[in-house]
C-alpha cells in the first residue's frame, strides 16, 4: 500500500465505521499524524453519503423523518465517537474540580446527568438545524458540514498540547502533527466551501470556526491541561451545529 494511501485508510477507518481493507495494517505514529490531512476529505465522502441520501429519501418520506433519518445515519456511519466526546466532556466539566478528576470523569464509559441533557440537546439543535436549513442551501451544507467540524479537530489538534500525561487515544496522532497536516486539510475545505458556498461565505465560516477553535482550545488548557479524543470530538459536534444553525444568515451575505 502506497505512502500516500496508507494516512487516507488511516483517517477513513478511525472516523467511520465503513472498512476499505480487509488486511490489518499497523500504522506508525507519523502515519497516524498524516492521516489528520485526510480528515476534511473524508468528511466531504461522508457529506456526500448524507447528500445522496437526502436526496433519495425526499422521495419517499416527509422533511421530518428525513432529518432523523439523516442524523441516524451520520451517527452509525461515525459509531457515535463525537458524541460520545461531547458527553464525557461535559461531564468532566460539571463533575471535576482540578485537571485530574476532570480527566479521571472522562474515561469513566458511564454518562453522567449533564452529558446525557448536552448529548440530547446537541442531536436536537442538529435537527433544528437541519429544519431551517433552506432548499438552496441543503446540499452544499450537507456535503460541508462533516469536512468543517473534522478540519476544526485538525486545527484544534495542533494549536493545543494533550493533556494527559500517560497517553491516550489521541496521543500518537499529535505527537508528529505539523502545520503541514493542518494546511492540507484546511485546503481541501475551503476549496469545497468556495464550490459550494462561495468565496464571502467560505471566508465567514473559517473566521467563524477558527475564532470558536481558539476558545475551545483557551477553555481546554484551563480546565483539563490540554485537549483530549473527548475534547476533540466535541469541537467537532459544536462546529458543526453551529454551522447548520448559521448557514441561513448565508443567504444574507450572498
Amino acid at each position: 500500500m502506497g505512502a500516500v494511501a496508507r494516512p487516507f485508510i488511516f483517517a477513513w477507518h478511525f472516523l467511520t465505521t465503513i472498512p476499505l481493507s480487509k488486511v490489518h495494517h499497523e500504522p506508525t505514529a507519523p502515519e497516524l499524524a498524516a492521516s489528520m490531512a485526510w480528515y476534511s476529505t473524508v468528511g466531504l465522502m461522508l457529506g456526500g453519503i448524507l447528500a445522496l441520501s437526502d436526496r433519495w429519501l425526499n422521495h419517499i418520506f416527509v422533511l421530518e423523518v428525513v432529518n432523523i433519518c439523516l442524523i441516524v445515519l451520520l451517527v452509525s456511519l461515525t459509531r457515535g465517537l463525537h458524541q460520545d466526546g461531547l458527553a464525557d466532556t461535559l461531564d468532566g466539566l460539571a463533575g471535576g474540580r482540578t485537571a485530574v478528576e476532570r480527566l479521571s470523569i472522562m474515561r469513566d464509559p458511564r454518562i453522567g446527568a449533564l452529558g446525557a441533557t448536552g448529548l440530547f440537546l446537541s442531536l436536537l439543535l442538529r435537527y433544528a438545524g437541519l429544519m431551517a436549513l433552506p432548499q438552496s442551501l441543503r446540499i452544499p451544507v450537507l456535503v460541508c458540514m462533516p469536512a468543517l467540524g473534522r478540519c476544526a479537530m485538525v486545527a484544534l489538534a495542533w494549536l493545543a498540547p494533550y493533556a494527559r500525561a500517560d497517553g491516550g487515544l489521541a496521543s500518537p496522532f499529535l505527537a508528529h502533527l505539523s502545520v503541514w497536516h493542518v494546511i492540507g486539510s484546511t485546503v481541501v475545505l475551503t476549496a469545497a466551501l468556495v464550490i459550494g458556498l462561495g468565496v464571502t461565505t467560505t471566508v465567514v465560516t473559517l473566521i467563524g470556526s477558527g475564532l470558536i477553535i481558539i476558545a475551545v482550545q483557551a477553555m481546554c488548557r484551563a480546565f483539563f491541561g490540554g485537549i483530549t479524543g473527548d475534547t476533540l470530538g466535541a469541537t467537532n459536534e459544536i462546529v458543526e451545529i453551529l454551522f447548520l444553525l448559521l448557514a441561513p444568515l448565508t443567504l444574507v451575505l450572498s
